[in-house]
C-alpha cells in the first residue's frame, strides 16, 4: 500500500505494466475457522480493505471555493446525477452489466411449484459461465485481460478476473446471495484496478465513477436477479443481520451523505452534510422514496420496502437501530466499515468461499498484525501498515451464543449506535441504554433477546413495552 500524499488516504497500487508477473486459478484456502484470522494477515485482505476504504473516501462531499475568500460550498455526487463523468473503462462495464442483465431473457424463472430459490437461475449462470471469456474481452482491454500470457501455455490475468465475477451473482448449487458474493464483486473491481485497467484521472475522479457507475449497476442487477429468481439470503442471521444479502451501500451511500471535506482532510467520523436527510428518515417510506434515487444507502432500504412488509422497526432492527445514531452519517460510515470487517471479512460463514490467486494474494502481508481474534478496522485514516487498519476484538451481535463458557469474537450489532431504540408506538423517544448492557451477551442456552428489550414491566405501568424475544 501507498500513502497518498495529497488527500492523506491510502490507495491500491496498481502493477507495474511493465513487469513480468505470472497468474494462477483462484483456489480455495480457508478451510476452517481458525483460517478466518490467518486470512487478516494476508495481502489479499490487504488490497481489499485498502480498495473498499479508497472507494468510500471518493464519495465523501468535497468542498469547493466559493465566492466569498470566508465561505465554501461542497460538492457531493448523487446516483443518476451529471456531476459525475464516466470513463470509457467504466462505461464497457457497464455495458457488461447490461447484457447480463439481458440474459435474464433468455432464461425466464420457472413457473412449477417451488419451496426455495428458482432453478431458473441455473441456467443464467450456466449461460453467463459460457460467456464469460467473450462478455470480458468486450468490457476490458487486451492489455488487462492478457497480462502475463506471454508464454502460449501461460496463465493470463483473464483466469483470475473470470473466477471473481462468476461468483459475483451468488450460487447455482444453493440458489441464494449475500454479502460474499458481494465481496467477489468488489475483488473483481479491485483486481481491474491493480491491472491498471481503469483510467488514471486525479485522486478519487475514476473511484466516484466505479462506485456510482458500476457498483450501483451492479446492485441493481442483483436486485433483478433476487426478486426473479427468488434467490435465498446466504448465511443470513435472519431479523439480526444488517440486510439479507448486501453490504456495501451502506457504508458508501452514508459516505455520500458525510460532512464534506478537502482533499487534504482526514475522512469524517461524524457530522452530516448540509441539508442531507435524517437518518431516522429509513423509517418514513414517503423520505425513502424521495431519496432512494439519489442515495446508495436509501436505495438498500427502499429494495427492503420493496421486498418486506410490515414495521420498519420489526423486519430491520439493526437498520433501525442505527438510525438514531446521534453522530449524524460521519458516524454511521465510519461505524459501517468496522461492521463490515466484523461481519463479512472476519466471519468464516461469508469467506470460507472466497478464492485467492496472484492479484489477491494468500502470501503473508509483512505489516499484518499477527494471526489473533477477529479485529475491527478502527480508522478511516489509516497509515501506510495494514495494521493500522485492525485493532481489538469485534463486538458481539445479539444472536451470538456462548460457547464453552466465552463470548464468540467478530460479531457486531452496530457496537456504535449507544442506544437502544423504543418500539414507536410504545414510545416517542428512543430509551438511552449504556453500550455494555446493549452489548452483553446471554447466559447459555437462554433464548437471545433484541438490544432493546426489557424487563417485563408491571401490569398497571402502560408506558413501558414488553420484553420481545428475537425468532
Amino acid at each position: 500500500m501507498a500513502l497518498d500524499s495529497r488527500n492523506q488516504a491510502q490507495v491500491l497500487v496498481p502493477r507495474d505494466p511493465s513487469s513480468q508477473r505470472s497468474f494462477v486459478s483462484p483456489s480455495k484456502r480457508i478451510h476452517v475457522v481458525q483460517d478466518v484470522q490467518v486470512f487478516q494477515t494476508t495481502q489479499a485482505y490487504r488490497d481489499i480493505v485498502t480498495f473498499l476504504l479508497q472507494l468510500n473516501r471518493a464519495v465523501v462531499p468535497r468542498k469547493t471555493p466559493a465566492t466569498s475568500s470566508t465561505t465554501s460550498i461542497a460538492q457531493s455526487w448523487q446516483l443518476r446525477g451529471d456531476a459525475v463523468e464516466f470513463s470509457e473503462p467504466v462505461r464497457r462495464l457497464q455495458l457488461l452489466l447490461s447484457k447480463l442483465e439481458a440474459i435474464i431473457e433468455e432464461a425466464p424463472p420457472d413457473q412449477g411449484p417451488r419451496r426455495f430459490g428458482n432453478i431458473s437461475f441455473r441456467k443464467w449462470y450456466r449461460t453467463v459461465e459460457s460467456r464469460a471469456s467473450g462478455l470480458l474481452a468486450e468490457s476490458l482491454s487486451p492489455e488487462v485481460l492478457q497480462a502475463g500470457g506471454a508464454a502460449s501455455d501461460a496463465a493470463t490475468a483473464e483466469l483470475e478476473l473470470t473466477a471473481y465475477l462468476l461468483g459475483s451473482f451468488g450460487s447455482p448449487q444453493r440458489l441464494d446471495y449475500g454479502t460474499g458474493h458481494e465481496l467477489s464483486f468488489l475483488a473483481f473491481l479491485a483486481c481491474i484496478w491493480k491491472l491498471n485497467g481503469f483510467s488514471g484521472a486525479g485522486p478519487g475522479v475514476e473511484e466516484r465513477g466505479i462506485v456510482l457507475g458500476v457498483v450501483q449497476p451492479y446492485l441493481e442487477l442483483v436486485r433483478t436477479l433476487i426478486k426473479t429468481y427468488t434467490l435465498e439470503p446466504a448465511g443470513s442471521h435472519g431479523v439480526w443481520g444488517l440486510d439479507d444479502h448486501s453490504f456495501v451501500p451502506y457504508i458508501f451511500g452514508s459516505a455520500q451523505l458525510s460532512p464534506a471535506i478537502s482533499e487534504s482532510d482526514h475522512t469524517p467520523i461524524e457530522g452530516s452534510l448540509v441539508g442531507a436527510p435524517d437518518p431516522s428518515g429509513v423509517a418514513k417510506g414517503n423520505i425513502v422514496e424521495k431519496e432512494r434515487g439519489s442515495n446508495m444507502y436509501f436505495s438498500a432500504i427502499g429494495f427492503i420496502y420493496d421486498v418486506k412488509k410490515g414495521p420498519f422497526w420489526e423486519h430491520s432492527p439493526i437498520l433501525y437501530d442505527i438510525s438514531g445514531v446521534p453522530g449524524g452519517w460521519g458516524k454511521i460510515n465510519k461505524g459501517m466499515i468496522k461492521m463490515y470487517n466484523a461481519e463479512v471479512l472476519s466471519k468464516f460463514p461469508v469467506v470460507q468461499h472466497f478464492p485467492f490467486g496472484s492479484l489477491l494474494s494468500w502470501n503473508w502481508e509483512p505489516s499484518a498484525l499477527p494471526p489473533g481474534p477477529a479485529a475491527a478496522i478502527t480508522s478511516l485514516n489509516p497509515a501506510p501498515s495494514v495494521s493500522s487498519l485492525i485493532a481489538g476484538p469485534g463486538t458481539r451481535a445479539p444472536w451470538a451464543a456462548h460457547q464453552l463458557g466465552r463470548p464468540l469474537t467478530g460479531g457486531t450489532t452496530a457496537p456504535w449506535a449507544a442506544r437502544a431504540t423504543a418500539f414507536p408506538e410504545a414510545s416517542t423517544t428512543r430509551a438511552q441504554v449504556p453500550a455494555s448492557e446493549v452489548l452483553s451477551m446471554p447466559p447459555p442456552m437462554q433464548t437471545t433477546r433484541a438490544p432493546w428489550a426489557q424487563q417485563q414491566a408491571a401490569p398497571d405501568d402502560s408506558n413501558t413495552r414488553l420484553p420481545t424475544k428475537a425468532p
